[in-house]
């Protein structure tokens, strides 16, 4: 057999119409006389069967996999086993020799039926077995009819196996004014829609990385419609039977295809998933398993501020025992490798987190009326938490038990400490207390360092092991007095709030946190807070001198980031003491540096190091970096990059937000262009930039308890403070300037620091002083009217943005290459601008289904827009054989492997699109002289490593080492040998060389 066939009872449903039944006779065959009633008969699709054609797509997506078949038939049934398939005559008929040649002569041996039935089951089950041992196809969780549409979707849409289709719907497609009802497949790259309605087929595939917008539309006819645009044309589908299933997982897909171009972040499936119970009904493939549980995954980890690689295992409802008000609070437990969590149905109610390095002890406690199947969990720090209402709690203990195992054995590991951790039997696991390990946010030096600023590690390198600001705290004790008085009051309520719902990573987190965190952080506890609500503090415990290994490795490095660092170190809060000498800068530039080296691919960007210079204020320098790493790398995701994409994406979400909230504003802001200027800042430094120190470090405090929308609602209060001036305003900066002194002139009247001045108001020549706004009525403000702006909301205007810049951004660099090199081509700019489309989709292609060399190393978006996207020579084959005019004959691979060598000026086997241009704007009619520079093996200076070798006769290519030929750079350098030398004779040369 020469394809894969499908393998499934199917009831024959293709007849043939009265003037092919005659063809149907002939092309019936028997086993033999004596097996007559074991017949194998080939049904042939005849075209005028419309109907039937039509039924089986608009009926059943798996149906109509080729118009001709080879159908089994037992004796005595109407069931028909599918032999082979094919979508010729000539193909189906090659299928019918070979069973005559290699099973019907076999058949004659055996006596009975049943055991013919099995034998002719049992060898097509073994050919396709064989089949896919030997291309390296899995057998996974799919159904047999999820299976079939797989192999219907790779043979309409000539897709090849790579290509993973993730599930497919019944859908109309409106083609002009007309639906056509047929069938949507997804798979991990495209968009696919396939229709036969009465003989006329209907075919769309769209590339996700073109797709420009989508969106759910409602119109009075159809409620429900899916609206997918790109760059040239509009799709719309409609009639869904789940169109929010079918639209969260277009979405799903579309932001894949997104982080591809921006980061050129590809996918692989997860193995690793659980199998599913045999009990349990198989209704998506395995691959939407994988994408169903990394989206709960996403959401799980975004809401409890989970390091980015935890896996969500499972969730499941109960109840928690809430001490500080005796209640049980209904809500859902989820579990995942590292971590149990909680948080209640009543938003902002009750939340928590046990990271299981803190369990000691997890226990089914007696069961009750009053309290049904509860469980137990001891920490470390003696808290105990207790859960009831499980519906299969001896599942959920043992699968925290595995977790705790593997827990243990990470910490015997880094302990290099060998043995059992943890004993457990059917009711208790506990953990021993020799593996219990100090706080994790305890100071990098030991007790008696703490005295000292800077603590030396093994290897010799300072790290600060205090906040700068307790090094230069400037107080006036006379002065502040009353101030100092009330933040002793706020540490002291803190403390009351830490003695009730406890300390540490695993306090309770209640509306009553939000409202103390509000109403100011005391200044000594700001680090410690920054970490616990940030989440940081789990990825510092989990990874014990990750920091200091990279400032090891970092120091005495140089590279583009470190010279931007170097720049910028002194313009990082500059009217700050602790930044004025050497002592801050050097732990700014260890940071900044070190977290370069963590993610090369943001390195540095601009206000990085605003940010930075904040967090080393509050918080120890190992500290600081764990939060800018949480800052850039969850809290604030793609912000800081050289694109800024993260920062141009809210920008668009606080537009639509301004539409919403402040109509009478937007028209005007609008047309200034003032939105666009503002928000960039506002957003990138998270206000630090633009207010003043003490009233901004307020900002951050609230930024990292509730995240972005704190930022969006704050923003839109600026706005709505100020509708009167700004509606007055003649032009842009009229309308900045508006802004920026109400900005200046926000205070924070709690504060024990002396005033420093802010930069912005230093240089402003406004004489007349402008009300003070104080910092927490502004936020109060803020949480009033514009409270209603929930996390998912802002995630779903995230991603419609998102498709719109990174495709704008896509777009720009088209315009930037086409006008780089328009001047060097005889090529037009719509020529060109196609030519670079066609080379961008060659590199998507190899990204997508393999290529010789890694996708990662041929797209670099930090490179020049030239060199972004880059070939290989396998891709450049094909590219040569389109649209090269000497792509004919019997050597054009081997004339193109002479071109690529060519056209890579820097030897390192990709070609960049100047070069691929380049290549195609030579001459038509090679002259001598271009040929055997074509032949010619790179110089060293050119960093060739190998020459190539072609044989007279044949023509044909190989590679051999520079060692081996080392007459053949010399021989041909000058350019008076090469033109005296004829074509064949250059060959021949060059072969009796070697």
């Amino acid at each position: 057999m020469k394809e894969q066939v499908c393998w499934d009872e199917y009831i024959g449903l293709s007849f043939p119409v009265e003037g092919e039944m005659e063809d149907l006779r002939e092309g019936r065959k028997h086993m033999g006389s004596q097996m007559i009633h074991h017949s194998i008969f080939i049904i042939i699709s005849c075209p005028v069967g419309l109907l039937v054609g039509t039924l089986d797509v608009v009926l059943d997506s798996s149906a109509r996999v080729a118009p001709y078949r080879i159908l089994y038939q037992a004796p005595d049934s109407l069931v028909y086993w599918t032999i082979a398939c094919g979508c010729s005559r000539k193909e189906i008929t090659e299928h019918w020799e070979w069973l005559e040649q290699n099973l019907l002569q076999t058949l004659s041996i055996f006596e009975n039926e049943n055991d013919i039935n099995t034998f002719v089951r049992g060898k097509i089950q073994g050919i396709i077995a064989e089949y896919n041992k030997i291309n390296g196809i899995k057998e996974d969780d799919d159904t047999e009819k999820f299976k079939e549409a797989i192999v219907k979707f790779h043979k309409l849409f000539g897709m090849p196996e790579e290509e993973k289709l993730v599930n497919y719907y019944s859908c109309s497609y409106w083609k002009g004014k007309v639906p056509r009802q047929g069938w949507m497949y997804l798979s991990i790259n495209h968009l696919c829609f396939y229709s036969f309605l009465m003989g006329r087929e209907a075919k769309l595939v769209i590339r996700w990385v073109d797709i420009t917008q989508l969106e759910k539309n409602a119109t009075l006819l159809f409620p429900d419609m899916i609206k997918v645009n790109t760059r040239s044309s509009e799709h719309f589908f409609s009639v869904f039977l789940n169109i929010s299933e079918t639209f969260k997982l277009m979405e799903q897909l579309a932001n894949i295809a997104m982080r591809q171009l921006l980061d050129n972040e590809g996918f692989e499936q997860d193995r690793s998933l659980p199998k599913l119970k045999k009990k349990s009904p198989k209704k998506v493939s395995a691959l939407k398993r994988d994408l169903d549980a990394r989206a709960k995954s996403e959401r799980y980890r975004a809401l409890f501020r989970l390091p980015k690689d935890e896996k969500l295992d499972g969730h499941t409802d109960c109840t928690l025992w809430t001490p500080f008000n005796k209640m049980h609070i209904l809500g859902q437990m989820f579990v995942s490798t590292n971590y149990i969590c909680f948080t209640s149905k009543e938003e902002n109610l009750c939340s928590l987190i046990i990271p299981l390095r803190e369990v000691t002890i997890v226990e089914k406690a007696d069961s009750s009326s009053v309290l049904p199947s509860p469980l137990s969990i001891s920490t470390k720090n003696r808290m105990t938490f207790l859960f009831a209402n499980l519906k299969d709690r001896d599942f959920l203990v043992q699968r925290i038990s595995d977790f705790l195992q593997q827990t243990t054995s990470k910490i015997y590991l880094e302990k290099d400490i060998s043995g059992s951790c943890i004993s457990s039997d059917d009711e208790v696991f506990t953990r021993p207390n020799s593996i219990i390990s100090a706080s994790p946010h305890k100071s990098l030096s030991s007790e008696s360092d703490g005295e000292r600023q800077f603590n030396l590690n093994g290897n010799g390198i300072p790290t600060a092991t205090q906040a700068l600001m307790t090094m230069y705290r400037r107080r006036s004790p006379e002065e502040f007095n009353p101030k100092l008085a009330k933040e002793f009051l706020k540490e002291q309520a803190w403390k009351i709030h830490f003695a009730e719902y406890g300390q540490g990573v695993c306090m309770y987190r209640t509306e009553k946190t939000r409202d103390l965190v509000l109403k100011g952080i005391p200044e000594s506890m700001r680090g410690e807070l920054w970490l616990l609500l940030s989440g940081a503090i789990n990825e510092m415990a989990t990874h014990p001198g990750y920091y200091e290994d990279l400032v090891e490795k970092s120091m005495g490095k140089y590279n583009l980031a470190t010279e931007e660092i170097e720049r910028d170190l002194h313009r990082s809060l500059p009217e700050h003491p602790a930044f004025q000498n050497e002592m801050g800068i050097a732990a700014l530039r260890r940071v900044l540096t070190a977290y370069a080296f963590r993610n090369p691919n943001i390195g540095y960007c601009q206000a990085m190091n605003i940010v930075t210079s904040v967090l080393l204020l509050y918080a120890k320098e190992e500290e600081a970096f764990w939060l800018l790493v949480a800052l850039c790398e969850r809290m604030l995701p793609d912000y800081y990059n050289t694109r800024v994409v993260g920062a141009l994406v809210d920008q668009g979400v606080f537009e639509e937000l301004a539409r919403d909230y402040v109509p009478q504003l937007y028209d005007c802001m609008q047309d200034l262009g003032v939105i666009s200027t503002i928000s960039l800042s506002w957003f990138l430094t998270l206000f630090l930039s633009v207010m003043p120190f003490e009233s901004a470090v307020v900002v951050v405090d609230c930024f990292f308890c509730e995240g972005i929308k704190v930022i969006f609602q704050l923003a839109l209060a600026v706005l709505d403070a100020n509708v009167d001036k700004l509606l007055n305003c003649k032009d842009d900066g009229e309308a900045m300037t508006v802004l920026g002194r109400y900005l200046d002139s926000v205070t924070n009247k709690d504060s024990t620091l002396p005033p420093i001045p802010h930069l912005h108001s230093l240089l402003s020549d406004d004489v007349e002083p402008y009300p003070e706004v104080d910092i927490f009525r502004l936020i109060r403000s803020s949480y009033e009217k514009f409270g209603s702006i929930r996390a998912d909301l802002i995630e779903q205007m995230r991603f419609k943005q998102r498709l719109k810049v990174i495709q704008t951004l896509e777009d720009t660099t088209k315009r930037n290459v086409v006008r780089t090199i328009v001047t060097e081509t005889s090529f037009t700019i719509d020529e060109l601008e196609e030519l670079y489309a066609l080379f961008k989709a060659e590199h998507l292609t190899s990204c997508y289904w393999g290529g010789n060399s890694n996708a990662i190393d041929r797209h670099d978006p930090s490179l020049p827009y030239l060199e972004q996207y880059r070939i290989d020579f396998e891709q450049f084959k094909g590219m040569f054989a389109l649209l090269f005019p000497w792509a004919c004959g019997t050597h054009s691979d081997v004339l193109a492997a002479r071109l690529f060598r060519l056209l890579d000026e820097n030897g390192d086997l990709l070609i960049n699109f100047r070069e691929f241009v380049s290549g195609l704007t030579l001459p038509p009619s090679p002259t001598l002289r271009w040929l055997c520079s074509m032949s010619l093996p790179r110089s060293l200076d050119l960093y060739w490593d190998s020459v190539m070798v072609f044989s007279s006769s044949t023509a044909t290519l190989s590679i051999t080492s520079m060692n081996t030929c080392p007459c053949l750079p010399n021989r041909f350098r000058e350019d008076k040998v090469v033109a005296a030398l004829s074509w064949t004779v250059a060959w021949q040369t060059i072969s009796v060389s070697c």
